[in-house]
């Protein structure tokens, strides 16, 4: 495991920006990797930097149980939409959020939580994007992107409250 932290954790997310990967724990066992998009601006917890915030975090919620695949959200919001790249093309300036959201909220004060580091008001999230922008590279602008068909396992394999831990 990564850290010392994480040998005391059974059941978590693993998130590893250097990799690229999320990776499920389940009692402490390996079950499951996924690729993922991390921030183009690397790593940092700064509110307004879009980077990924590192440490530890929880899912606080799980939003858009019931929407079909490739569904849109805007401010955690199904709008009726499916993403298509017609779609794309109409509104060339969205950052899509696409199929569930897994919003996190940060449980280190002063690293990840409170104040102008605080992820949850930041809008941290794991969620799905459109499988084009999932290159292998970091390129989200601070939350961690999907495929549409990977976050909905992921969304129904944990539950909210689960621990994250983002590092690398």
């Amino acid at each position: 495991m990564k850290n010392n932290k994480a040998m005391e954790v059974q059941d978590y997310l693993d998130i590893d920006i250097a990799s690229q990967q999320l990776t499920i724990y389940v009692n402490g066992n390996s079950v499951r990797c996924y690729p993922v998009s991390t921030a183009k601006n690397g790593s940092g917890e700064l509110m307004g930097s879009e980077c990924t915030p590192t440490g530890w975090h929880k899912i606080r919620a799980k939003i858009g149980t019931g929407q079909p695949l490739n569904a849109v959200f805007i401010g955690r919001r199904a709008t009726g939409e499916i993403y298509t790249t017609d779609l794309s093309k109409q509104y060339p300036q969205r950052d899509w959020m696409l199929t569930r959201i897994l919003w996190l909220g940060g449980l280190e004060p002063g690293k990840n939580r409170y104040g102008k580091v605080d992820s949850t008001w930041r809008y941290i999230y794991i969620h799905g994007c459109p499988d084009e922008l999932m290159t292998d590279k970091p390129e989200s602008h601070g939350c961690i992107r999907m495929n549409n068909a990977d976050m909905l396992d992921l969304f129904n394999r944990v539950d909210a409250g689960i621990k994250v831990y983002i590092h690398g």
